[in-house]
């Protein structure tokens, strides 16, 4: 038997003969005084829709994973040799080892992704993003490849920053990235669920993003057109549904004050929560048990006609200009490189001190 333990965290994966996993819980002395602080506590919107679905999906999701996105590599290629790099979730650890001068530590959330990283051979641990298992100073460089986006309050978001600036020494780099509200598919946003009022709700509290005024209308999701709409590319729709709702709010709203269309368009306009669906094969869905508890408990659905079990995977999609933002407030940081790629927001920062 294997042990995948995290250190300075409250959880630890074991690997068995089997390749089963499982998390036990260890105490950790001050770390777990922390952990209990409300920015290290997760939010169940993230336990439900974001580790509790990867931890689904896992073997089906990596076999989508294998392609490096060209900036990410130029990036890890560039790191001077000998180099330690952190990679803070790693998913299915496409990216470990990419560079064969540099070494490679992971850590993700999902145990389930952890083993297949595990069975490739790769050095892993099970950690949070908000709670890093590893010491100041650790590493020459580190990198955040689309994980932010599924933390659910700003105030997490940021202390996930702060972690990957701690654990790299001074005048190391940081490459982050994170979806964008400005997709370059605009068909894509049309088949994600906008986040509805009952959802906000549950964020209510210290650092939780401003909460939306109940609208008149709710938000409707579009049922996809392809397997997996994030990753997949579309038919531009003859109508989006912002156009949609502009139109039905216009028409329905034509005799109430101004100030109340304006606030309607205002939630429309500035949504950035998101339930972005992933389709399981049904032949996949049969590989774990997990596929029947989640249609049980209604954290998935069946959807006969495509044959697949329909995940909700949370997100935060960033607008222009908020990532650096949350970088700026880090007092040992600065932003050395910004730029837009694949419908991602994505910045490089060094540690300063």
């Amino acid at each position: 038997m294997r042990e995948v333990k995290v250190k300075g965290a409250s959880d630890f994966c074991t690997l068995g003969a089997d390749g089963e996993s499982s998390i036990h819980s260890v105490s950790t002395g001050e770390d777990q005084r922390c952990s209990s602080s409300s920015i290290k506590s997760t939010p169940e919107l993230e336990k439900k829709y974001v580790h509790r679905v990867y931890d689904a999906i896992a073997p089906h999701f990596s076999s989508t994973r294998f392609a490096k996105w060209p900036k990410v590599a130029t990036f890890l290629n560039s790191l001077p040799s000998g180099s330690l790099v952190l990679d803070a979730g790693c998913g299915n650890g496409k990216y470990l080892g990419l560079n064969p001068d540099c070494f490679f530590v992971g850590c993700d959330i999902s145990p389930s992704l952890i083993k297949i990283c595990v069975d490739r051979g790769h050095e892993v641990l099970v950690a949070d993003a908000v709670n890093l298992p590893y010491r100041s100073d650790f590493g020459d460089a580190a990198i955040s490849i689309a994980v932010l986006h599924h933390l659910s309050t700003e105030s997490r978001r940021k202390k996930a920053i702060e972690e990957l600036v701690r654990v790299v020494k001074k005048g190391s780099l940081v490459l982050i990235t994170v979806w964008a509200v400005e997709q370059e598919d605009k068909s894509l946003v049309t088949k994600w669920t906008p986040l509805t009022q009952k959802y906000v709700e549950e964020w209510i509290g210290p650092g939780s993003p401003r909460v939306r005024s109940p609208s008149a209308r709710t938000l409707e999701s579009i049922p996809e057109t392809e397997d997996n709409g994030s990753e997949e590319q579309g038919k531009e729709p003859k109508q989006s549904v912002p156009d949609k709702l502009w139109e039905s709010i216009s028409l329905t709203s034509q005799s109430e004050d101004d100030s109340v269309i304006s606030q309607d368009v205002k939630i429309i306009t500035n949504q950035q929560e998101y339930f972005v669906p992933w389709h399981l094969p049904y032949h996949r869905a049969e590989v774990s048990g997990a596929s029947a508890c989640a249609l049980a408990n209604g954290l998935a659905k069946k959807d006969d006609k495509k044959g697949a079990v329909v995940y909700n995977r949370y997100y935060h999609v960033f607008c222009d200009g908020e990532l650096e933002r949350l970088a700026s407030d880090i007092d040992n940081a600065v932003v050395v490189d910004r730029f837009f790629d694949k419908s991602n927001w994505c910045i490089v920062l060094q540690r300063t001190s």
